[in-house]
């Protein structure tokens, strides 16, 4: 082809009406260009600084990218609040894969796709961040990792210094909840420690592949009361102690027990009933949440998820694993349809992040089990004792 033939074409295709392409801006004086300020106009008045707003990758990691409030401040004077977040990064009372005092961390890490503004439920169409109550990230508590029953003490202390403050929204409920961060399940015992205080003794809904209320002298031998003390004898400990009702409840149990007769029989006293992980086959997830409701009733309800109900496909970083479990959407669909319960306090435990895969599987699974845990408290508001 001719050069002279080539600078025709050019020439003809100059007067083509090719649509003018504008490129997104990187800012929002560049939103300004062209006559197409409306095209690509940023979400950013000109008096906010994008930079300083953008909040989801910046600054500290919280959960849900919530204020952090320094609740166990020895102040009078702290922000208040209505439901809290606090991590427990405690693991020496596993009997299996340690790990889980970074649960915390990483159950923060995987929330962080989450934020108040962006929070509207694809199911109910409703944002439970921006409803009644103040919801704020109270870190972590300060314990030791050298003493187990000196951390429980301490993590107890935590619970009620932060239960203790008042309430930011008064006339709903002057008394804050908790949903701890944890943590192996021993951290459980100390929440329910503190929650007799305000809420008198509770029904328990206990989401795990385990049943957790092994007697101290089976699963830690009889060598001590401190290895008596662990994350699958706790429940069986908050028996003896008065915390929980007889109106409890096991869900997602699979995992083997140690002794044929004894394990079921001693259950049954500490005030259980079971659910197995297959029952959902049979019933399916309406049955299984008819069954919670009516097991527990009217009363108050602490609800306590270890990751590991959850099949390791779905959650394969916890300290063990069980095969056969849940999937995440059941578990998610199961705690929405606990909509109504008195839910005075709540945890999400067992979660090491070592065993996560590159997909962060099961700390985004526990971030979103915490958020329906969130959504529940604040559905329904919860007199204490003294209130009522």
């Amino acid at each position: 082809m001719s050069s002279i033939l080539v600078l025709l074409l050019l020439h003809l295709l100059s007067f083509s009406t090719a649509r003018d392409i504008i490129f997104p801006p990187d800012s929002s004086i560049q939103a300004n260009l062209q006559g197409h300020e409306r095209q690509y106009e940023s979400s950013l008045n000109s008096q906010k600084d994008a930079f300083a707003e953008f909040e989801k990758y910046a600054g500290l990691t919280t959960f849900a990218n919530l204020p952090w409030v320094h609740c166990l401040s020895p102040e009078e004077h702290v922000d208040g609040y209505d439901i809290a977040f606090l991590g427990a990064p405690f693991d020496t009372g596993t009997t299996a894969r340690p790990g889980a005092r970074f649960g915390p961390t990483g159950i923060r890490q995987g929330s962080r796709r989450i934020g108040a503004p962006m929070a509207w439920s694809a199911y109910t169409h409703e944002n439970t961040f921006l409803e009644w109550a103040r919801i704020v990230d109270c870190g972590d508590a300060p314990l030791t990792f050298l003493d187990n029953t000196v951390a429980l003490q301490q993590l107890v202390k935590a619970h009620k210094v932060v239960s203790g403050r008042k309430a930011n929204t008064t006339e709903v409920a002057d008394v804050p909840r908790i949903i701890t961060l944890g943590g192996d399940h021993t951290t459980t015992l100390a929440a329910l420690r503190s929650t007799i205080n305000h809420w008198g003794p509770v029904s328990v809904i206990h989401f795990d592949s385990h049943i957790d209320t092994w007697d101290p002298k089976v699963l830690g031998g009889g060598i001590s009361d401190y290895a008596g003390l662990n994350h699958g004898t706790f429940l069986h400990i908050a028996h003896e102690e008065g915390l929980i009702l007889n109106s409890s409840a096991h869900a997602g149990i699979r995992a083997p027990f140690i002794n044929k007769k004894h394990d079921l029989k001693n259950d049954k006293r500490c005030g259980f009933e079971i659910i197995t992980a297959r029952e959902i086959d049979k019933i399916g997830v309406l049955g299984v949440v008819e069954k919670l409701k009516a097991r527990v009733g009217d009363s108050n309800v602490y609800i306590s998820v270890d990751i590991d109900v959850l099949d390791p496909a779905y959650a394969p970083a916890t300290g063990t694993a069980e095969v056969g479990g849940w999937t995440t959407r059941e578990l998610l669909s199961i705690l929405d349809g606990l909509e109504g319960l008195k839910v005075i306090g709540a945890d999400v435990v067992e979660v090491a992040p070592a065993y996560d895969n590159p997909g962060e599987t099961t700390v985004l699974a526990a971030a979103e089990v915490a958020h329906s845990l969130m959504s529940l408290m604040v559905e329904t508001p919860v007199k204490p004792l003294s209130r009522r």
